[in-house]
């Protein structure tokens, strides 16, 4: 059945960062896209350093390439704008329609640089809206971040220029729900709150009927109705922005691990490198029945490790010194003398070769690197952005490339566009694990080294995984939220006669 919807419009805002939004707005997305409602996902600014490629080249948030998948549509640029990749504590790479235009500071990019993208974001917001039914954004951070709000082109300030209806979620999970959402509310300005329709509650543990009486003296003191109350249900995350989490199969340390196909499970351990980028890498690992995945930090860690993954990384000569000052390098060097397995990507594979000259990202010039790959790399001013395709160990591969290092490979096997030397395997590719049976074959490689009976089971698709898991979303709104209130909201827009609640923003 087709639901007519025409332009429609809604903003998913959160009370705070994790609350749920990046799930709540997949979840919508797939929602109405089984009603026949052709709809596009939407971030206006994205702070991430898990990103993704377009097919004409673009890098968008991961979160927003998922959500693009929940609504069945190609991602492109126009579902993320900006993209803000952090470097340091203090700075980031700012993407702007797919392409880096530079690295601010925090304060740099405040003082004035948001105000005049905003015009950027609700030109993508109405070209969305012009060619599908409805678009569903999703905000950033808190809409109640007072500091920020004169600059804001995410959460109100986006809701703000585009007359966007907003649904604020909040985790109960944490505590404090129905204070977040009255202190969230009341911290907006008169005209920002005209704009708040109700809450949506998440992550709700025990009987709903406990919590109505809540409910409804929340509603009695905002004048706002609650969409929903979503349960707790372990495993529903989509590609994450910034937490350290594999989200198929559920959270790593949440998950139990399907037993193994074979006699003997097989044991990742994924280094933890700082500002670690596009760690969903290991996504398709952790789908595969009987490997176990976890992030380390320490040397000892990788001791009973039959696959070391040194993972991307936007500070790769900054990850090379921290690998160096943990004794993780020198954990590194004997695997690969003892020819047990490591796998780098991206930032990996290029802090496992044996020069890196940097100008671009660290600025630190010639550095050494582990010297396991003959590998030397030369960081770039322009970033490689691109989809390529292939065969590796006798399958077909897909893949994309982010990245500033340019490398030379003097030697070894050749293994995707990098290189592989005894059990040390190096690539550009993110997303090349995903690839069904050129995954299978490199984990039977793997077990072979690693003296495991671990067989791949035959069947595991991880693209059918990853439908399973957005359809688990959609039910989760379907069967849990007032989707006919939510339905009429995205179709009429902003409600009237939304009560304003004191004190207003200062």
């Amino acid at each position: 059945m087709t639901t007519a919807v025409r332009g429609g419009g809604l903003l998913v805002a959160g009370t705070t960062s994790d609350a749920g939004k990046s799930v709540v707005t997949a979840g919508i997305c797939r929602w109405l896209t089984r009603k026949g409602v052709k709809v596009a996902p939407f971030k206006a600014q994205n702070m991430s350093l898990n990103s993704y490629v377009t097919r004409e080249g673009a890098e968008i948030g991961r979160a927003q390439a998922m959500q693009a998948a929940a609504a069945r549509v190609e991602p492109s640029a126009l579902m993320n704008p900006v993209l803000l990749k952090p470097g340091s504590d203090s700075s980031s790479q700012v993407v702007l329609m797919g392409k880096p235009v530079g690295e601010l500071s925090a304060r740099g990019y405040h003082s004035g640089r948001q105000e005049r993208l905003l015009e950027t974001v609700t030109g993508c917001l109405e070209e969305l809206r012009r060619t599908h039914d409805a678009v569903v954004c999703e905000g950033a951070g808190s809409p109640a971040e007072i500091n920020l709000r004169r600059t804001d082109i995410v959460n109100m300030g986006l809701a703000r220029a585009a007359r966007l209806p907003v649904v604020v979620v909040g985790d109960i999970d944490r505590g404090g729900v129905f204070a977040s959402f009255f202190g969230t509310t009341a911290l907006l300005s008169r005209e920002d709150q005209e704009l708040i329709a109700g809450y949506l509650v998440n992550k709700f543990r025990g009987d709903v009927s406990l919590l109505e009486p809540g409910l409804d003296m929340l509603r009695g003191l905002t004048g706002r109705r609650t969409f929903g109350v979503l349960p707790f249900t372990h495993g529903l995350g989509i590609d994450e922005e910034d937490g350290l989490r594999v989200s198929l199969r559920g959270v790593v340390r949440e998950s139990v691990v399907a037993p193994p196909y074979g006699t003997d499970v097989l044991r990742v351990a994924v280094c933890a490198v700082p500002l670690m980028s596009n760690f969903t890498d290991v996504d398709a690992l952790a789908a595969e029945p009987g490997v176990v995945v976890r992030f380390v930090d320490r040397p000892e860690e990788l001791a009973d490790a039959d696959l070391v993954v040194v993972p991307g990384t936007r500070g790769t000569v900054r990850a090379l010194a921290w690998l160096r000052e943990r004794g993780l390098a020198d954990a590194l060097a004997r695997r690969a003398a003892e020819g047990r397995p490591v796998l780098g990507i991206c930032g990996g594979f290029q802090l496992l070769g044996e020069r890196i000259e940097d100008e671009v990202e660290s600025r630190a010039g010639v550095v050494d690197g582990l010297g396991l790959l003959p590998v030397r790399v030369r960081f770039a001013r322009e970033k490689t952005l691109t989809r390529p395709s292939g065969k590796a160990l006798g399958e077909p591969v897909e893949g994309y490339e982010i990245h500033h290092g340019v490398a030379e490979v003097l030697g070894g096997e050749g293994f995707l566009d990098g290189c592989r030397v005894g059990q040390v395997w190096g690539t550009h590719w993110h997303g090349s694990l995903e690839s069904d049976g050129f995954r299978r074959a490199f984990l039977r490689e793997v077990a072979r080294a690693a003296g495991r009976a671990f067989v791949p089971a035959p069947d595991t698709s991880f693209a059918a995984l990853r439908e399973e898991q957005l359809d688990r979303l959609g039910d989760l709104i379907e069967q849990h939220a007032d989707t006919e209130a939510l339905l009429r909201l995205i179709e009429d827009g902003v409600p009237g006669g939304m009560r304003f609640i004191p004190p207003g923003a200062p």
